[in-house]
């Protein structure tokens, strides 16, 4: 449903099986078993036979509504993420990812599929709404610059500073990043910088407060450590690092973040998401001191963390 695009089709109304299927560029027959399933699941309904409407459930997997989850279904289904986690069990025998011995590393094998990355950067730009509802709720009081480390195209610092006026961001990322974050913040004006980097050898010094948004959870402990000494070494007097996370809970209910940990394992060679225990850990050897953990609903925290 979600690759083949049936939601937007079925947006305006509903549609007979043959309109549906030549809309989507399907075979009648088939996509008509596929409906029957889909009914059966509450993301459309029957009308009439061999008629289908779209329900409210089914709505979100339209690509222009609001917490659209089409991307990230679609990046589920992409052949390659479908071979990691279909291989799991590989990856868990041999303490490595069998995605990675297929395909390469994943960011390289995006960088070298450009319409897989585009939808894996549409898939990133909707999981970001937990994160940035974590991101805003936080209180940047006493922050006059805010360095984004790794920030991507700059949702986060976007929706910062948006609801934080006074504030001056700067936006780190790698080369080939930071041109379509300079078009996507380009309505903050001279309030927001878009620097080029690599943060295993530094980042920008001066900030009051360093954001890495879904960055440490990209790697093992050995190159986390690094990356916050960076940050360390960079902060300014009495300024702090804010690392926006999945934490998982030390206890066996369910958890999102229990869920992508798992994701984690089939994908990246080192990437793991943490419990807060582990991640207070991990700042310590980088000179850090954890001071809080602000939880907000979806499951993303703001980790605070101060200099030792």
């Amino acid at each position: 449903m979600a690759e083949l695009g049936c939601a937007d089709h079925l947006a305006e109304g509903p549609l007979g099986v043959d309109e549906l299927a030549l809309r989507c560029g399907a075979q009648p027959v088939a996509l008509g078993r596929v409906l029957r399933q889909l009914a059966a699941l509450g993301l459309v309904r029957t009308v009439d036979p061999g008629v289908y409407a779209l329900t409210e459930d089914g709505a979100a997997l339209r690509s222009d509504v609001p917490g659209s989850l089409r991307s990230s279904i679609r990046m589920v289904g992409e052949e390659s993420f479908w071979y990691a986690l279909g291989n799991l069990p590989s990856t868990v025998r041999r303490g490595r990812p069998a995605m990675v011995e297929r395909f390469g590393p994943v960011y390289q094998y995006l960088a070298a599929n450009p319409e897989t990355g585009r939808l894996f950067d549409d898939y990133m730009t909707s999981r970001s709404a937990p994160f940035i509802e974590a991101a805003t709720a936080y209180d940047f009081s006493g922050v006059r610059t805010l360095v984004d480390v790794g920030g991507g195209k700059g949702h986060n610092l976007a929706a910062i500073m948006t609801v934080n006026p006074e504030l001056r961001g700067i936006l780190f990322d790698q080369e080939h990043v930071t041109p379509g974050a300079r078009t996507a913040l380009a309505e903050l004006g001279d309030r927001c910088d878009v620097v080029s980097g690599d943060f295993f050898a530094q980042v920008p010094a001066g900030g009051d407060a360093y954001l890495l948004a879904s960055v440490i959870h990209n790697w093992d402990d050995d190159d986390a450590v690094r990356i916050l000494t960076n940050v360390r070494t960079a902060l300014a007097p009495g300024g702090r690092v804010l690392l926006l996370e999945l934490v998982i809970p030390e206890d066996d209910e369910p958890h999102f973040a229990k869920d992508i940990d798992m994701r984690m394992l089939a994908l990246l060679a080192g990437g793991t998401e943490r419990t807060a225990a582990e991640y207070a850990a991990l700042l310590e050897k980088a000179g850090l001191r954890m001071t809080g953990v602000v939880t907000v609903p979806g499951g993303a925290s703001v980790i605070e963390a101060r200099p030792v």
